[in-house]
């Protein structure tokens, strides 16, 4: 669109659209505010009458007209821009088709007053409603103060938690007893594992889900503790391969540290997957950057960001405020780094 052309689009008014339309002011208003009580065929004359005029109503115009500001939070604390990217991105885009926009609240876990911080944001900023990702959302604290303040919220973990009127909760350990199980049928006998922080919720499903699927026992040395960084896999991988007897397998609990996981190896010299099969967690665009491409736990970070935003865009407008929990099944992406066991 030219400057020539925004300018017409902003002169053009709600009056505008009635007057072209055939319908009230009041008709155009519950339109655009995404009332039930228009009819379908009123509905996409308004709608289509919108486009042809290129009407683009003030957020501060409608704010004031339905009491709520349109703009809705995702509340993070997860340094990997990967995954926080995916699922920013699947939030803006159902966002804007819905004409709200996206504010970005991050937060510190280890914040004792982290509901509190998040209640006072709510209150300054009169944000309609939020999506709360891990690891903040295990926290029961925020969507008990927000269900207090009234406000609607949808939490995305691994585990559920009944404070959340809404939640998408991905089948985490499921999907790491199936990987250890798969690496069990190559013939991996020489398993090792590098595990997340341990007062996360998700790494502990992970973790719990992978012993399980290898037969409940891995040796101690085999067991490294990560923290999800990129280092920490450096760090691991290091000791892992340093033992007399190193792991044929190796499942590092998210793609970063997986990635310094092939770093490592590369530099000793250990091929993958011919001497070394590695695996990661999350399906981040990071397998399919490193060599050779990760076979990794695959999360649909976006399409879950677009049903958390469509659930919460719903509870918003009343069209629907008793979602349950929705669980979500990952599946393996079977990349080039695992394969059987080798017999040397």
């Amino acid at each position: 669109m030219g400057r020539g052309d925004l300018g017409a689009a902003l002169s053009v008014t709600i009056d505008d659209v009635a007057a072209e339309a055939g319908v009230s002011i009041r008709t155009v208003s519950r339109v655009l505010n995404e009332s039930p009580n228009v009819g379908a065929d009123t509905r996409r004359l308004i709608l289509e009458t919108i486009d042809r005029l290129g009407y683009a109503p003030s957020i501060r115009a409608r704010a004031l007209a339905s009491g709520r500001s349109f703009l809705i939070a995702m509340v993070q604390d997860d340094p990997n821009a990967h995954v926080i990217g995916a699922l920013q991105r699947g939030i803006v885009e159902t966002c804007s088709s819905h004409g709200y926009e996206l504010v970005v609240r991050p937060v510190r876990f280890d914040n004792p007053h982290i509901a509190a911080d998040i209640e006072t944001f709510v209150r300054r900023s009169r944000v309609d409603g939020l999506i709360v990702l891990p690891p903040t959302s295990e926290i029961a604290a925020i969507p008990e103060r927000l269900t207090r303040l009234g406000v609607p919220s949808v939490g995305i973990a691994s585990a559920p938690l009944a404070e959340y009127p809404c939640m998408l909760v991905s089948n985490e350990r499921g999907a790491s007893h199936a990987l250890g199980r798969h690496l069990r049928a190559l013939g991996h006998d020489r398993i090792a594992m590098i595990e997340g922080p341990p007062h996360f919720r998700s790494a502990q499903e992970r973790k719990d889900g992978f012993l399980a699927g290898i037969g409940g026992v891995m040796p101690e040395a085999y067991l490294r503790r990560g923290d999800y960084g990129f280092e920490s896999g450096v760090t691991a991988t290091e000791a892992l391969l340093s033992l007399d007897q190193p792991p044929t397998a190796i499942f590092a609990s998210n793609d970063i540290m997986a990635a310094a996981a092939a770093k490592v190896a590369r530099e000793r010299g250990v091929a993958i997957p011919e001497q070394l099969s590695l695996a990661g967690f999350d399906g981040s665009d990071i397998a399919s950057m490193i060599t050779p491409a990760l076979t990794t736990i695959r999360r649909p970070l976006v399409e879950m960001a677009q049903t958390a935003t469509e659930r919460l865009l719903d509870m918003i407008t009343g069209v629907r405020t008793d979602w349950p929990h929705e669980r979500i099944e990952l599946t393996l992406a079977h990349g080039e780094s695992v394969g059987p066991a080798s017999l040397g």
